[in-house]
């Protein structure tokens, strides 16, 4: 990496869906009455949208409380990493032809528990970023 180039890329939109399916756990942040709380979730992409399983519980709450929600996966290896940041609206699913459809996905639960309920995020913003590891650059000035 030359003195001009900048650690941090921005990446279009295609390589954050790319990355997006490339992966099945994230974290997802939700408002609660308490504030902002942040879950780890597994999903699949469908589409332009991420659906996952839950339960009745605080993250089904919030997202029926405040569907707009806010997920991020990232990952990194010792020479590079990247951040995916998706903002959507989270619906539960009810339907039962659209359930048919994502239960054919095969998304299971990350725990042993009953989650029978579908959750789709739709996607209305997308960003994703890729870091270049290296010195700091103070070490440069000592």
């Amino acid at each position: 990496m030359t003195e001009n180039d900048s650690p941090v890329t921005f990446l279009d939109t295609d390589k954050a869906w790319d990355l997006l399916a490339g992966e099945r756990l994230g974290r997802l942040a939700v408002l609660t009455d308490s504030g902002v709380d942040i879950f780890p979730i597994n999903y699949v992409v469908q589409g332009e949208s991420l659906v996952f399983r839950t339960a009745e519980g605080t993250k089904l709450s919030a997202v029926t409380a405040h569907a707009e929600v806010t997920f991020e996966i990232d990952q990194w290896n010792q020479d590079a990493g990247y951040s995916v940041v998706a903002r959507g609206r989270a619906i539960a699913i009810s339907d039962p032809a659209e359930i048919s459809q994502v239960e054919a996905l095969g998304l299971r639960p990350w725990v042993p528990t009953f989650k029978t309920i579908f959750v789709r995020i739709i996607i209305h913003e997308l960003t994703a970023r890729k870091f270049s590891f290296g010195l700091d650059p103070i070490d440069k000035y000592r």
